[in-house]
């Protein structure tokens, strides 16, 4: 960090312990990173653009909207209302943007593969045939690799589709199917919901603010329910569906004896062909000839979950951290693709032996070198990266890696491992959470998802979870926000007993599972989709996800993508809280989304800053969704005689019985 802060004291109580460490030390004083640049500007943010209320959606402005003031409109008469819903739509079609062109680089990396025509392989058959059920591929009688092309190629198409609806909407339950149809939400194809967005909120085109937010709902569900499932959900079968491993999550899992090589981005096709270059004979003998004892691959940001999910490979640091880990000195290469990859990290190299490689034609960078992946030859690409990292080892200067903070994880919750962990193997179930739920010792769950934010501490994870936790809410998490809080130690099944309230804590230590589950990157929220429509399945706790004991929030959001996260959380029926969100600028549109939108979708989105505030307002939410059910009250323990034992094997629920049940 630069001399002019001192080594950085304000970065030492934000990024871990770890990384105190590191920025104490000389060599990474020198660095700046994104802390200094906020310092040394020295200025607030723009109010106008904070509140959503700054349009430049045309040549005559800027204008600087404020709302009731009827001399301040638009120079061509827009409101505050209208701009700040433009404004957020076009957020949501950029986060949806975002997740759609990583979702068809992984479909046509898929049809590829189910060609033959790549490393990778079919892994998960079962949810190969799950899924070709959704798209009506029939599978009697077919090989997995003819099943896969042409499941690839149905799910190619709704990116383009014109009209109809997608596949996987029917996966949702029946009572919000029905509810998307009558408020004409569903999406009719993933890339004509974008394109529609950004029509609408071009100057002189939509100009009513619920109208606009319409179409920004039916935008974002082609995101959670298109895009982002069908990313993950190829992903699994192609690479298979992550199970619970233990893992490591620190800088401190970089190695000083190895060529040492991060994965910065969000695109599993490139991280999973280095990790299979990695094992390859030939690059570990060409590390041991440049005196290496072998290559040492390590996760950042989102990329680093999918790895560290599938593969149990360390995560050396999240968004807030790309820069540290970096500033170490002992990086050969940072490998990035796309998203969350900021420019300056090739400027955190120049004086030292690292080199930043882009592999994306999409994303290149001033003062990086650029080796562009190609998907026809993953393997060879993915070769031809490690050895040009290979031979950044012997130029090593003077490098620091911390030590002896490791943080221990376990990870690989996918919606599938949560069932057969709750049920086993012969009744994989939701039922047993149900029952939990219902019987008091589980409140309900909140998720905790999106990014990290250089303005806030990372405790703000941590307050939240640990505030949930101590109220017996489970929790789940994904993307930065999971990696938050697995450096914190929450995501040990030995935390339960630390941080739990007594019930969530039975529940834990039953199933041996921590009491923050990681559930992926910021693309796999769609499981959390997934998960809330088995738990309305299992019975017990109403027939739409609005009716859950359930509560999301994405407090230190930094990208687009986390908007369109919620904006699809919330057109799909659950309530999610936000720091901050740029839409106060308009008293309309605020109280249309912090309320109005209630009406129509059975949630709405909630602001608060503080953290603790924020973690006591979802558990209000979740409480309110008790007491509407009517299982506010804690139910006393039931035993089981044989007949209840028949009517839980024959599908039917038992009230106050679950799982720890004694």
């Amino acid at each position: 960090m630069s001399n002019s802060r001192g080594g950085c004291e304000s970065c030492n109580e934000i990024t871990g312990a770890s990384a105190k460490d590191l920025l104490n030390q000389d060599l990474a004083k020198q660095v700046r990173t994104a802390y200094d640049r906020i310092e040394d500007r020295g200025v607030s943010a723009c109010l106008f653009g904070s509140g959503g209320t700054c349009c430049r959606n045309c040549n005559m402005g800027p204008c600087q909207i404020i709302d009731g003031v009827e001399s301040m409109v638009g120079i061509c008469g827009a409101t505050a209302a209208t701009v700040v819903a433009r404004n957020f739509a076009r957020t949501v079609a950029a986060g949806t943007a975002a997740h759609t062109d990583h979702a068809r680089e992984m479909v046509m990396g898929f049809i590829e593969t189910a060609k033959g025509n790549t490393p990778h392989g079919i892994k998960d058959v079962a949810k190969l045939h799950a899924m070709a059920e959704i798209f009506g591929v029939e599978i009697e009688g077919r090989d997995k690799n003819e099943i896969a092309l042409e499941l690839g190629e149905k799910a190619l198409a709704e990116f383009g589709q014109q009209k109809g609806t997608l596949a996987m909407l029917k996966r949702a339950p029946a009572k919000q199917q029905k509810i998307w149809k009558e408020k004409g939400v569903e999406p009719r194809g993933i890339d004509r919901e974008v394109v529609e967005t950004m029509h609408r909120t071009h100057m002189g085109v939509d100009q009513d603010y619920k109208n606009l937010m319409k179409q920004a709902s039916r935008c974002s569900l082609a995101d959670g329910w298109g895009a982002s499932m069908l990313s993950t959900e190829l992903t699994d079968i192609m690479f298979g569906t992550p199970v619970p491993r233990r893992a490591i999550v620190d800088l401190g899992v970089l190695s000083a004896d190895k060529v040492n090589v991060t994965v910065h981005g969000h695109e599993p096709l490139l991280a999973e062909a280095l990790c299979l270059a990695a094992e390859d004979e030939e690059m570990l003998a060409l590390a041991k000839k440049v005196g290496a004892k072998g290559i040492n691959l390590a996760g950042v940001c989102c990329t680093g979950n999918e790895i560290l999910m599938r593969r149990g490979i360390p995560v050396a640091g999240s968004f807030i951290q790309q820069e540290m880990v970096l500033a170490t000195g002992a990086v050969e290469a940072m490998v990035v693709d796309v998203q969350c990859v900021m420019q300056s990290v090739a400027q955190v190299v120049k004086e030292k032996h690292t080199d930043i490689i882009t592999t994306n034609y999409r994303a290149k960078m001033p003062d990086a070198i650029h080796m562009q992946f190609e998907e026809e030859d993953p393997l060879g690409s993915a070769k031809r990266i490690l050895t040009h990292a290979i031979n950044n080892f012997k130029k090593r200067g003077e490098y620091y890696i911390p030590k002896n903070n490791k943080v221990d994880v376990v990870v690989g919750f996918s919606h599938e491992s949560i069932n057969y962990m709750l049920g086993g193997r012969f009744r994989q179930s939701y039922r047993p959470l149900n029952d939990n739920i219902i019987n008091g010792r589980i409140k309900g769950l909140g998720a905790l998802v999106g990014c990290e934010h250089y303005k806030y501490s990372d405790d703000v994870h941590f307050k939240i979870a640990v505030e949930l936790l101590k109220n017996n809410v489970l929790v789940l998490a994904t993307g930065c926000a999971a990696q938050a809080l697995g450096r914190r130690g929450l995501m040990r099944p030995e935390a339960a007993s630390e941080y739990c309230g007594a019930g969530l804590a039975e529940v834990c230590e039953t199933v041996g599972m921590p009491p923050v589950l990681h559930v992926g990157s910021c693309v796999d929220n769609s499981r959390l989709l997934i998960a809330l429509t088995e738990m309305v399945k299992a019975g017990g706790l109403g027939d739409d996800i609005s009716q859950l004991p359930a509560c999301g929030t994405a407090p230190l959001w930094m990208s687009e993508k986390a908007v369109a996260i919620g904006q699809y959380f919330v057109t799909s029926g659950a309530h999610v809280i936000f720091q901050n969100l740029p839409i106060s600028g308009s008293k309309q549109m605020s109280d249309f989304l912090l309320a109005g939108i209630k009406e129509e979708y059975g949630a709405c989105w909630d602001c608060e800053e503080d953290p603790i505030k924020l973690a006591r307002k979802m558990i209000k939410a979740i409480d309110g969704k008790r007491a509407a059910l009517g299982i506010n009250k804690k139910q006393d323990r039931v035993l089981f005689d044989m007949e209840m034992r028949r009517d839980l094997s024959s599908g039917q629920g038992i009230p106050g019985v679950g799982c720890g049940q004694k």
